[in-house]
Protein backbone atom coordinates (compact mmCIF):
# COMPACT_ATOMS: atom_id res chain seq x y z
CA UNK A 1 0.00 0.00 0.00
CA UNK A 2 1.57 3.16 -0.76
CA UNK A 3 1.17 6.50 1.16
CA UNK A 4 -0.58 9.07 -0.25
CA UNK A 5 0.75 11.86 -1.04
CA UNK A 6 0.44 15.06 1.87
CA UNK A 7 -1.95 17.71 1.31
CA UNK A 8 -0.50 21.02 1.63
CA UNK A 9 -0.53 21.93 5.34
CA UNK A 10 0.99 23.64 8.63
CA UNK A 11 3.77 21.59 10.04
CA UNK A 12 1.72 22.27 13.81
CA UNK A 13 -1.17 20.62 11.95
CA UNK A 14 0.95 17.93 10.89
CA UNK A 15 2.00 17.29 14.22
CA UNK A 16 -1.10 17.25 15.75
CA UNK A 17 -3.05 15.10 13.01
CA UNK A 18 -0.16 12.74 13.93
CA UNK A 19 -0.64 12.72 17.65
CA UNK A 20 -4.38 12.13 17.68
CA UNK A 21 -3.68 9.08 14.94
CA UNK A 22 -0.81 7.47 17.43
CA UNK A 23 -3.29 7.38 20.51
CA UNK A 24 -6.02 6.08 18.90
CA UNK A 25 -3.54 3.13 17.30
CA UNK A 26 -2.81 2.71 20.69
CA UNK A 27 -6.45 2.60 21.93
CA UNK A 28 -7.45 0.05 18.99
CA UNK A 29 -4.21 -2.10 19.83
CA UNK A 30 -5.27 -2.89 23.23
CA UNK A 31 -8.60 -3.50 22.15
CA UNK A 32 -7.61 -5.88 19.88
CA UNK A 33 -5.36 -8.25 22.46
CA UNK A 34 -8.25 -8.51 24.25
CA UNK A 35 -10.85 -9.46 22.05
CA UNK A 36 -8.24 -11.82 20.57
CA UNK A 37 -7.27 -13.23 23.77
CA UNK A 38 -10.63 -14.48 24.70
CA UNK A 39 -11.40 -15.59 21.28
CA UNK A 40 -7.88 -17.63 22.15
CA UNK A 41 -9.34 -19.60 24.65
CA UNK A 42 -12.61 -20.26 23.88
CA UNK A 43 -10.95 -21.63 20.23
CA UNK A 44 -7.63 -22.71 21.12
CA UNK A 45 -7.28 -22.08 17.17
CA UNK A 46 -3.61 -21.70 15.62
CA UNK A 47 -4.51 -19.05 12.86
CA UNK A 48 -6.39 -16.83 15.89
CA UNK A 49 -3.12 -17.03 18.31
CA UNK A 50 -0.65 -16.09 15.39
CA UNK A 51 -3.28 -13.06 15.06
CA UNK A 52 -3.23 -12.09 18.82
CA UNK A 53 0.80 -12.41 18.53
CA UNK A 54 1.06 -10.02 16.02
CA UNK A 55 -1.74 -7.78 17.75
CA UNK A 56 0.87 -7.76 20.37
CA UNK A 57 3.66 -6.39 18.79
CA UNK A 58 1.49 -4.13 16.77
CA UNK A 59 0.83 -2.48 20.48
CA UNK A 60 4.23 -2.42 20.61
CA UNK A 61 4.51 -0.91 17.42
CA UNK A 62 1.83 1.65 18.21
CA UNK A 63 3.45 3.23 21.74
CA UNK A 64 6.70 3.27 19.24
CA UNK A 65 5.18 5.36 17.18
CA UNK A 66 2.92 7.10 19.85
CA UNK A 67 6.52 8.45 21.13
CA UNK A 68 8.42 8.81 18.26
CA UNK A 69 6.36 11.27 16.48
CA UNK A 70 5.81 13.27 19.66
CA UNK A 71 10.21 13.26 19.88
CA UNK A 72 10.36 14.20 15.88
CA UNK A 73 7.94 16.96 16.58
CA UNK A 74 10.31 19.04 18.93
CA UNK A 75 12.19 21.75 17.36
CA UNK A 76 15.61 21.53 16.39
CA UNK A 77 18.05 22.23 19.31
CA UNK A 78 21.96 22.60 20.16
CA UNK A 79 22.83 19.24 18.73
CA UNK A 80 20.04 18.65 16.40
CA UNK A 81 20.06 21.18 14.41
CA UNK A 82 17.97 20.12 11.90
CA UNK A 83 15.36 19.01 14.34
CA UNK A 84 14.54 15.54 15.21
CA UNK A 85 11.83 14.38 12.37
CA UNK A 86 14.24 11.21 11.60
CA UNK A 87 12.88 9.73 14.83
CA UNK A 88 9.67 8.71 12.83
CA UNK A 89 12.30 6.84 10.32
CA UNK A 90 13.86 5.31 13.29
CA UNK A 91 10.20 4.25 14.69
CA UNK A 92 9.28 2.26 11.15
CA UNK A 93 12.95 0.58 11.76
CA UNK A 94 11.55 -0.64 15.08
CA UNK A 95 8.26 -1.77 13.29
CA UNK A 96 9.49 -3.58 10.35
CA UNK A 97 11.87 -5.63 13.03
CA UNK A 98 8.55 -6.17 15.19
CA UNK A 99 6.51 -7.42 12.07
CA UNK A 100 9.76 -9.89 11.01
CA UNK A 101 9.71 -11.35 14.59
CA UNK A 102 5.90 -11.90 14.65
CA UNK A 103 6.50 -13.38 11.68
CA UNK A 104 8.93 -15.97 12.07
CA UNK A 105 6.89 -17.15 14.95
CA UNK A 106 3.44 -17.31 13.64
CA UNK A 107 5.33 -19.57 10.73
CA UNK A 108 7.12 -21.89 13.51
CA UNK A 109 3.69 -22.55 15.00
CA UNK A 110 1.72 -23.34 12.09
CA UNK A 111 4.58 -25.53 10.44
CA UNK A 112 3.94 -27.54 14.12
CA UNK A 113 0.22 -27.44 14.51
CA UNK A 114 0.47 -29.17 10.85
CA UNK A 115 2.02 -31.88 11.74
CA UNK A 116 0.44 -31.94 15.30
CA UNK A 117 -2.92 -30.41 14.26
CA UNK A 118 -5.50 -29.79 16.79
CA UNK A 119 -9.17 -29.29 16.80
CA UNK A 120 -10.75 -25.39 16.77
CA UNK A 121 -13.37 -25.25 19.31
CA UNK A 122 -16.51 -22.59 20.12
CA UNK A 123 -16.26 -22.14 16.16
CA UNK A 124 -19.15 -19.23 16.33
CA UNK A 125 -17.79 -16.76 19.62
CA UNK A 126 -14.15 -17.11 17.09
CA UNK A 127 -15.32 -16.18 13.87
CA UNK A 128 -17.61 -13.34 15.18
CA UNK A 129 -14.89 -12.25 17.32
CA UNK A 130 -12.28 -11.93 14.03
CA UNK A 131 -15.17 -10.38 11.90
CA UNK A 132 -15.72 -7.51 14.75
CA UNK A 133 -11.40 -6.94 14.65
CA UNK A 134 -11.74 -6.80 11.13
CA UNK A 135 -14.29 -3.96 11.29
CA UNK A 136 -12.29 -2.54 13.82
CA UNK A 137 -8.99 -2.38 12.02
CA UNK A 138 -10.52 -1.51 8.68
CA UNK A 139 -11.75 1.41 10.29
CA UNK A 140 -8.33 2.69 12.49
CA UNK A 141 -6.61 2.04 8.62
CA UNK A 142 -9.15 4.37 6.84
CA UNK A 143 -8.26 7.00 9.48
CA UNK A 144 -4.76 6.47 9.33
CA UNK A 145 -5.04 6.89 5.30
CA UNK A 146 -6.90 10.32 6.07
CA UNK A 147 -4.15 11.27 8.32
CA UNK A 148 -1.57 9.93 6.29
CA UNK A 149 -3.46 12.60 3.09
CA UNK A 150 -2.54 15.39 5.25
CA UNK A 151 0.83 14.65 7.26
CA UNK A 152 2.87 11.91 4.50
CA UNK A 153 4.04 10.85 8.34
CA UNK A 154 6.62 8.12 7.78
CA UNK A 155 5.88 7.08 10.64
CA UNK A 156 2.50 6.73 10.84
CA UNK A 157 2.42 5.51 7.01
CA UNK A 158 4.43 1.96 9.08
CA UNK A 159 1.77 1.61 11.61
CA UNK A 160 -1.20 1.96 8.77
CA UNK A 161 1.28 -0.95 6.67
CA UNK A 162 0.86 -2.81 9.96
CA UNK A 163 -2.61 -2.79 10.54
CA UNK A 164 -3.27 -2.86 6.64
CA UNK A 165 -1.36 -6.53 6.88
CA UNK A 166 -3.41 -7.29 9.46
CA UNK A 167 -7.09 -6.36 8.18
CA UNK A 168 -5.76 -8.53 5.32
CA UNK A 169 -4.51 -11.59 7.54
CA UNK A 170 -7.33 -11.50 9.92
CA UNK A 171 -9.24 -12.50 6.50
CA UNK A 172 -7.56 -15.08 6.38
CA UNK A 173 -7.58 -15.96 10.13
CA UNK A 174 -11.44 -16.14 9.66
CA UNK A 175 -11.07 -18.79 6.95
CA UNK A 176 -9.20 -20.86 8.93
CA UNK A 177 -11.27 -20.75 12.01
CA UNK A 178 -14.18 -21.72 9.35
CA UNK A 179 -12.17 -24.20 8.19
CA UNK A 180 -11.05 -25.98 11.49
CA UNK A 181 -14.23 -25.60 13.35
CA UNK A 182 -17.24 -26.27 11.11
CA UNK A 183 -15.62 -27.88 8.04
CA UNK A 184 -13.28 -30.19 10.52
CA UNK A 185 -10.12 -29.41 8.33
CA UNK A 186 -7.47 -28.59 11.52
CA UNK A 187 -5.00 -28.42 9.05
CA UNK A 188 -6.24 -25.61 7.23
CA UNK A 189 -6.58 -22.89 10.45
CA UNK A 190 -2.74 -23.96 10.52
CA UNK A 191 -1.97 -23.22 6.72
CA UNK A 192 -3.78 -19.95 7.20
CA UNK A 193 -1.36 -19.41 10.24
CA UNK A 194 1.33 -19.65 7.68
CA UNK A 195 -0.36 -17.80 5.27
CA UNK A 196 -0.91 -14.74 7.96
CA UNK A 197 3.57 -14.89 8.65
CA UNK A 198 4.39 -14.76 4.78
CA UNK A 199 2.10 -11.73 4.16
CA UNK A 200 3.59 -10.12 7.43
CA UNK A 201 7.60 -10.83 6.38
CA UNK A 202 6.09 -9.42 2.63
CA UNK A 203 4.70 -6.38 4.55
CA UNK A 204 7.66 -5.93 7.06
CA UNK A 205 9.80 -5.77 3.92
CA UNK A 206 8.45 -2.57 2.33
CA UNK A 207 8.55 -1.36 5.84
CA UNK A 208 12.11 -1.44 6.25
CA UNK A 209 13.21 -0.06 2.90
CA UNK A 210 10.70 2.66 3.41
CA UNK A 211 12.68 3.27 6.81
CA UNK A 212 16.62 2.83 5.11
CA UNK A 213 15.20 5.33 2.43
CA UNK A 214 14.61 7.87 4.91
CA UNK A 215 17.63 7.51 7.02
CA UNK A 216 20.10 7.46 4.26
CA UNK A 217 18.59 10.66 2.86
CA UNK A 218 16.77 9.47 -0.51
CA UNK A 219 15.80 12.47 -2.55
CA UNK A 220 12.30 13.42 -3.02
CA UNK A 221 10.19 11.98 -5.98
CA UNK A 222 11.18 13.59 -9.34
CA UNK A 223 7.89 15.23 -9.58
CA UNK A 224 8.47 17.04 -6.57
CA UNK A 225 11.69 17.92 -7.50
CA UNK A 226 10.66 19.33 -11.03
CA UNK A 227 8.13 21.15 -9.27
CA UNK A 228 10.62 23.08 -6.91
CA UNK A 229 12.36 24.02 -9.99
CA UNK A 230 9.40 24.81 -11.96
CA UNK A 231 8.42 27.32 -9.06
CA UNK A 232 11.79 29.00 -8.73
CA UNK A 233 12.29 29.57 -12.47
CA UNK A 234 8.98 31.62 -12.39
CA UNK A 235 10.56 34.49 -11.82
CA UNK A 236 12.51 35.71 -15.24
CA UNK A 237 15.48 37.18 -12.91
CA UNK A 238 16.07 33.71 -12.04
CA UNK A 239 18.73 32.41 -15.23
CA UNK A 240 19.24 28.39 -13.93
CA UNK A 241 18.47 26.39 -11.02
CA UNK A 242 21.42 23.51 -10.10
CA UNK A 243 22.85 21.14 -7.44
CA UNK A 244 19.15 20.46 -6.11
CA UNK A 245 19.12 18.56 -3.35
CA UNK A 246 16.10 17.21 -1.23
CA UNK A 247 15.82 15.03 1.31
CA UNK A 248 12.86 14.00 4.14
CA UNK A 249 13.22 14.40 7.65
CA UNK A 250 10.06 13.27 9.05
CA UNK A 251 7.59 16.16 8.07
CA UNK A 252 9.82 17.97 6.97
CA UNK A 253 11.18 18.67 3.15
CA UNK A 254 14.77 19.95 3.17
CA UNK A 255 15.76 21.28 0.09
CA UNK A 256 18.66 23.01 -0.72
CA UNK A 257 20.20 24.54 -4.36
CA UNK A 258 21.63 26.68 -5.86
CA UNK A 259 20.45 29.66 -8.47
CA UNK A 260 21.46 32.19 -11.47
CA UNK A 261 21.13 35.95 -11.05
CA UNK A 262 22.68 38.75 -12.90
CA UNK A 263 26.23 39.40 -11.05
CA UNK A 264 26.13 43.32 -11.42
CA UNK A 265 22.90 43.66 -9.15
CA UNK A 266 23.07 44.55 -5.86
CA UNK A 267 23.46 41.81 -2.80
CA UNK A 268 20.18 43.49 -1.73
CA UNK A 269 18.03 42.83 -4.97
CA UNK A 270 19.92 39.47 -4.88
CA UNK A 271 18.13 38.66 -1.87
CA UNK A 272 14.92 39.69 -2.74
CA UNK A 273 14.76 37.77 -5.42
CA UNK A 274 15.61 34.07 -3.33
CA UNK A 275 13.39 35.36 -0.41
CA UNK A 276 10.17 35.28 -3.41
CA UNK A 277 11.55 32.04 -4.79
CA UNK A 278 11.85 30.56 -1.28
CA UNK A 279 8.06 31.66 -1.02
CA UNK A 280 6.77 30.20 -3.93
CA UNK A 281 8.36 26.93 -3.09
CA UNK A 282 6.72 27.20 0.92
CA UNK A 283 3.33 28.15 -1.25
CA UNK A 284 3.50 24.62 -2.65
CA UNK A 285 5.20 22.86 0.41
CA UNK A 286 4.79 24.81 3.97
CA UNK A 287 6.57 22.29 6.21
CA UNK A 288 9.63 22.93 3.96
CA UNK A 289 13.18 23.64 5.12
CA UNK A 290 14.83 25.69 1.89
CA UNK A 291 18.06 26.82 1.64
CA UNK A 292 18.83 28.76 -1.63
CA UNK A 293 22.51 30.19 -2.33
CA UNK A 294 23.02 33.02 -5.62
CA UNK A 295 25.61 32.59 -7.99
CA UNK A 296 26.05 35.07 -10.78
CA UNK A 297 25.40 34.26 -13.89
CA UNK A 298 27.84 32.51 -15.53
CA UNK A 299 30.40 32.32 -12.52
CA UNK A 300 29.10 29.45 -11.10
CA UNK A 301 32.11 26.01 -10.09
CA UNK A 302 31.62 23.37 -11.89
CA UNK A 303 30.36 20.51 -9.98
CA UNK A 304 30.51 16.47 -10.71
CA UNK A 305 28.07 15.23 -12.12
CA UNK A 306 24.74 12.99 -10.23
CA UNK A 307 23.69 10.34 -12.57
CA UNK A 308 19.94 10.63 -13.06
CA UNK A 309 17.00 9.35 -14.38
CA UNK A 310 15.46 11.57 -16.75
CA UNK A 311 13.38 14.87 -14.81
CA UNK A 312 9.74 14.66 -15.08
CA UNK A 313 10.32 18.60 -15.98
CA UNK A 314 12.98 19.93 -17.65
CA UNK A 315 15.79 22.53 -15.33
CA UNK A 316 17.28 25.34 -16.94
CA UNK A 317 20.56 24.39 -17.95
CA UNK A 318 23.53 24.78 -15.87
CA UNK A 319 25.31 28.50 -16.08
CA UNK A 320 28.65 28.11 -17.94
CA UNK A 321 31.66 27.10 -16.21
CA UNK A 322 33.98 29.82 -15.41
CA UNK A 323 36.40 30.95 -12.72
CA UNK A 324 36.20 30.35 -8.92
CA UNK A 325 33.19 33.50 -8.12
CA UNK A 326 34.66 36.20 -5.43
CA UNK A 327 31.61 38.28 -5.13
CA UNK A 328 29.29 38.15 -2.55
CA UNK A 329 27.69 35.53 -3.31
CA UNK A 330 30.14 33.03 -3.74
Amino acid sequence: MTTPAPAPASLDDAHLATRRITRLSVGVAVALIAMKGFALGASGSVSILATLADSVLDLAASLTTFFAVRWAAAPADENHRYGHGKGEALSALVQAGLVFASAIFIAWEGVQRIFDPRPVTAGGWASGIVVATIVITAWLVWMQTQTLKKTGSVAVAGDRAHYAADLAANVVVLIGVISGAFLGAPGLDAAAGIVVAVWLFWGATGMLKAAADHLLDRAVPEADRAAITKAVLADPQVFGVHQLRTRMSGQVMMIQMHVDLDAHQTLEAAHAIVVAAENRVLAQYPAADILIHADPRGHARAQPAIPAAAPAEPQAAPAPTGPAPKGPWS
